[in-house]
């Protein structure tokens, strides 16, 4: 008997992919020690978003919550997922970070380390093998499964056999958008059964339906493991439900041998948390079934219904999902995972707002081009590497030979807040929602008691302006006391940053009165906003009036978004008036979509105005800059 082994993921992909990774340990603890006794061959209960998530929303350690869920779960092994060198973030880290993560998580309690990396690169996968083997753990490398003219059945077999030679223990077939039909998972698993000699594990997700066929002919092809989750974080885009696979499997050669009673309690306390906190049940929509036609996964769409509302326009949404395959065929046929899946995604979306492909190009699609994510399967064509990156030389080294290490710097920029190697390495990855989760415990643990996490936003907030001096010659006072000038500096801020014309607070014994400043022809709006086609008027109005109307020309934003003067918010100012700028020169970039998109200029002239201040938000087609062209 071939008997199937099962890997549950409600701890971390289940509650991923359908309730926004939005589990709390709290939640959590009640369940852990009966489903330790279901008889799971894991529990996948760490990495991918839960870290940073954690942080981020949940002011949670990741690290205590492995430590908590290590403690209870005694007999069951418990397993991460690993973006190859990305770990659990968006970029490639330094060396040195990844062997200290991953021998971090082994002390805290990781067993099987799954490692992946999206463009199939080996390369990316060297140095996380090499730490995970050095810490006497177990290897599962994965093959990222995919559908392309280039990514045959063979391809994916002579993938598995090079991981399996670079010290692989098992090997797992990750599907992560359930492109994977029933036949051809059992054509597959046949295949590789037949030249691979370590266990092999599909991991696919429900999205169009397939996933259910999917495990059951894999099984019949001598799978070893398939992954599934209780069914109130199963279905949609998340994995099939371990109850219709164990049930299915009964009395069968496969039979997984688990008690079908124990997985309904386990999946009726799971179910009474969907239903205190309000969460959906997975659920297959014609647009997540369209995932045959596009491959985005099925939590991507949710992002880019997000993203388009975010920039009014919603009704684009078939545009973006037909764009996608164009461009995932111009960059080389990468599989849709993190941080792929985001790259082809936002670029899409992108082409389809601008109304021309590739007049804006986010850094990361730019980086992407430039090798610094790894080799996609197929080399990018000429031309459309010149659209995004010009003449600019592709690396052909391992990325991450080009970062310099990194631990040291993590732990100077930590120090006071760190208090320990695990906070280290936390800050190493998520610098700027590691020192606001620092900040907050360090509150907390002085009596203090922060702010509840936001849930509205899901990205960092973009970086605030400097704080303004109050004008000079007044002080403010209260009887004896000084009033608190912070305060009043928030004020001015939130009246020079909103489309406030006046804002008035009145305390116990005072009243404050603050009235923006009109300009002829000017009116209140974020960022001093200009609609389209109208000439702004602003402090350099005299000299833009100075030049015919058409030989000026007018820089708007593309979408809506935050502003920075700069290549990157932390830089110095990049053109200012009387800068003179080349077509094709970098005027400043507009944050949107948690990418930094560079807003070239398209003319050779000299800045006359720039109406938007730094870090400012924009709304589209608002104008940013003018420019007397030459």
């Amino acid at each position: 008997m071939n008997r199937i082994k099962i890997t549950d993921t409600s701890l971390r992909d289940g509650h991923q992919s359908l309730w926004a990774t939005r589990m709390s340990l709290e939640d959590m603890q009640p369940i852990l020690k009966k489903i330790d006794d279901v008889g799971y061959h894991s529990l996948e209960v760490w990495g991918g978003a839960t870290f940073d998530v954690a942080i981020r929303f949940l002011n949670e350690d990741p690290w205590e919550r492995l430590r908590v869920i290590r403690a209870n779960i005694t007999k069951t092994r418990l397993q991460m997922l690993l973006r190859g060198q990305s770990l659990v973030g968006y970029s490639h880290y330094p060396d040195d970070i990844v062997e200290r993560f991953v021998e971090q998580a082994a002390y805290n309690g990781i067993d099987i380390f799954r490692i992946f990396d999206a463009l199939n690169d080996i390369r990316n996968l060297e140095v996380p093998i090499q730490a995970v083997k050095k810490v006497d753990k177990h290897v599962q490398a994965c093959v990222v499964y995919t559908i392309s003219p280039v990514h045959t059945m063979e391809y994916f077999v002579e993938a598995g056999l090079r991981l399996e030679d670079m010290g692989a223990d098992s090997l797992c077939i990750k599907d992560m958008a359930g492109l994977l039909g029933p036949y051809q998972a059992y054509e597959l698993i046949k295949a590789l059964k037949a030249r691979i000699n370590i266990p092999i594990q599909l991991h696919t997700h429900y999205i169009g339906g397939l996933a259910v066929g999917a495990c059951l002919k894999a099984a019949e092809a001598g799978v070893d493991i398939v992954d599934t989750a209780s069914v109130p974080l199963a279905f949609g885009s998340s994995q099939p439900p371990v109850e219709t696979i164990v049930r299915a499997l009964q009395g069968t050669p496969w039979d997984t041998g688990l008690d079908i009673h124990d997985l309904f309690e386990v999946a009726a306390y799971f179910e009474d948390i969907r239903k205190k906190k309000g969460f959906e049940r997975g659920v297959t929509r014609i647009n997540d079934m369209k995932v045959f036609e596009h491959q985005v996964p099925g939590g991507m769409i949710t992002n880019f219904v997000s993203q388009l509302e975010e920039q009014k326009a919603a009704h684009k949404l078939n545009e973006v999902l037909e764009e996608i395959p164009r461009v995932r065929e111009d960059l080389g046929y990468p599989p849709l995972v993190t941080p792929t899946s985001q790259i082809v995604g936002n670029q899409a979306v992108f082409n389809v707002l601008a109304g021309e492909r590739y007049k804006m190009c986010p850094k990361e699609v730019k980086d992407y081009v430039r090798g610094f994510y790894g080799k996609p399967t197929v080399p990018i064509r000429d031309e459309i590497r010149k659209k995004i990156i010009g003449d600019e030389e592709i690396i052909t080294v391992r990325p991450a030979d080009l970062l310099n290490p990194g631990w040291e710097k993590a732990r100077e920029e930590s120090a006071g807040l760190a208090q320990s190697d695990e906070d280290i390495l936390t800050y190493a990855l998520f610098p700027q929602i590691a020192r606001k989760f620092f900040e907050y415990r360090n509150n907390r643990a002085q009596g203090v008691e922060p702010a509840a996490p936001s849930e509205q936003e899901k990205k960092p907030e973009p970086a605030a302006p400097p704080t303004k001096p109050a004008p000079k010659g007044i002080r403010l006072n209260k009887g004896n006391e000084d009033m608190n000038v912070e305060q009043i500096r928030e004020l001015i801020m939130l009246l020079d940053e909103t489309s406030l014309a006046e804002l008035e607070y009145e305390g116990p014994e005072f009243r404050i009165n603050l009235r923006k400043e009109m300009r002829p022809g000017t009116e209140p709006a974020k960022g001093r906003r200009t609609r389209p086609g109208a000439r702004p008027a602003d402090k350099n109005q005299n000299a833009a009036e100075a030049i015919p109307e058409e030989d000026l020309v007018q820089v708007v934003a593309p979408m809506v978004g935050t502003f920075y003067r700069s290549p990157s918010p932390d830089s110095p100012p990049f053109v200012e008036v009387g800068s003179y700028v080349e077509a094709g020169q970098t005027l400043c970039i507009v944050e949107a979509m948690k990418l930094m998109n560079e807003i070239k200029s398209e003319v050779r002239g000299r800045i006359v105005e720039i109406l938007v201040d730094n870090a400012q938000p924009v709304e589209y087609g608002q104008v940013m800059f003018l420019i007397a062209k030459e």
